[in-house]
């Protein structure tokens, strides 16, 4: 890749297949996520059925696809509004500092005014720091934290309830 070489920001095509899998299995292993080929033939099936709500934008840089972005659509109640969730984005490791990140979060923008989301969401690990330097530049950090609970009845909830309303919670 030349320096010279300019991002072009496009929609998943089905030819990306092979580059855009090595990214994602790049995008799991960076997130210390367990090497799984039916998890990424899942959600690429996902990201080529028209009917699937995620879609997904790359980036392509002298000529190779070097970074995606997974996006769907998601209601906010508070607002009565439909904004746009971002749920993965990442950067080929030798294309990393090339404008790519920030070219896909350009292009997401451009989508959610188009289409007229409220906003483009998303969340990262709070030390991601290299990710952070790019969002807080074109985004404003929340104060909100997130949780994860499993399926089926949360552990402890009664003697946590019971705690909050001794606390005047």
């Amino acid at each position: 890749m030349t320096s010279e070489a300019t991002v072009v920001v496009r929609a998943l095509q089905a030819s990306d297949h092979a580059d855009w899998a090595v990214l994602y299995r790049g995008y799991r292993a960076f997130y210390k996520e367990t090497p799984d080929d039916a998890i990424v033939d899942a959600v690429w099936e996902w990201l080529i059925d028209p009917e699937h709500p995620l879609t997904a934008v790359v980036a392509v840089l002298g000529g190779r696809v070097v970074g995606l972005a997974h996006v769907r659509p998601y209601p906010e109640p508070s607002n009565a509004t439909v904004g746009l969730f971002l749920d993965d984005l990442f950067t080929a490791p030798d294309a990393r500092g090339r404008g790519v990140a920030h070219a896909l979060l350009e292009e997401l923008a451009a989508i959610a005014e188009r289409d007229g989301y409220a906003v483009v969401r998303w969340i990262t690990a709070h030390d991601n720091a290299r990710a952070r330097r790019v969002y807080d530049a074109v985004a404003e950090a929340t104060p909100w934290v997130t949780y994860d609970m499993k399926p089926g009845k949360p552990t402890h909830a009664e003697a946590i309830e019971a705690d909050l309303v001794s606390e005047g919670a």
